[in-house]
């Protein structure tokens, strides 16, 4: 395997690297530009991960999966390890409280009702928030992908996105809307700054599609209008 640090190595070499970080477990990238977020927030915990680009990959995973029985490959952007959370000055039960009142707040934000949010403290305040899609699902979505290509309609199957918006304690963007979420007279600016980060940690995730960028592009207008 090519690493993201420029290395070739071996599956046992890979898993005796990364013991003490997260053992038994292989991350791989599929698109270092599109998760170059992931990347360099590996890169910055000297963390590695493998590329794995090409479409032939994803049965290969599930290929090396049967014959290694405790490893499990995950791409990068489907957890969050220890190795890059912080010290919180917040409890687990003030955290969860936390993410409760955001993710109302960004379900109404975004007139979305399905979007989960998770609260953390990474050890980066220049990160305000990540998309995190659960490598079961991105597995399944990949499949229905491949065989809606070869004509076979999977849409009946119905299953469920496990797609996480992660916001940072750290940062400042995510502090201000803590602070102002329930602020009538600042509910405009707090609607503006939600979509806009939700949209920025997706842009780290994948693609957004043409009427998304464009609602992106005017924003990032009005938003720079209001520095103005």
């Amino acid at each position: 395997f090519k690493s993201i640090n420029g290395k070739f190595e071996t599956l046992p070499e890979y898993l005796e690297a990364n013991l003490e970080k997260h053992e038994n477990k292989v991350y791989y990238v599929t698109d270092e530009v599109i998760q170059a977020q992931y990347v360099n927030m590996f890169k910055s915990h000297d963390m590695d991960a493998v590329i794995m680009d090409h479409s032939i990959d994803q049965p290969f995973i599930s290929h090396m999966e049967m014959k290694n029985e405790n490893v499990k490959f995950a791409r990068i952007d489907a957890d969050l390890t220890d190795t890059l959370k912080g010290e919180s000055q917040h409890s687990e039960e003030d955290l969860k409280a936390l993410a409760e009142g955001l993710e109302s707040t960004f379900k109404k934000a975004l007139n979305n009702e399905n979007i989960k949010v998770q609260v953390e403290t990474l050890k980066s305040e220049d990160i305000s928030a990540m998309i995190l899609l659960a490598e079961e699902s991105r597995r399944m979505q990949d499949m229905t992908k491949m065989y809606g290509m070869m004509g076979m309609d999977m849409g009946a199957m119905g299953m469920p996105t496990e797609e996480t918006l992660v916001l940072n304690s750290n940062n400042t963007l995510v502090q201000y809307i803590v602070d102002n979420k329930d602020d009538d007279a600042k509910e405009a600016d707090v609607k503006l700054f939600c979509e806009q980060l939700y949209d920025l940690a997706l842009l780290s995730h994948k693609p957004l599609d043409p009427e998304k960028m464009t609602a992106f592009i005017n924003r990032s207008n009005a938003i720079l209008g209001k520095l103005i």
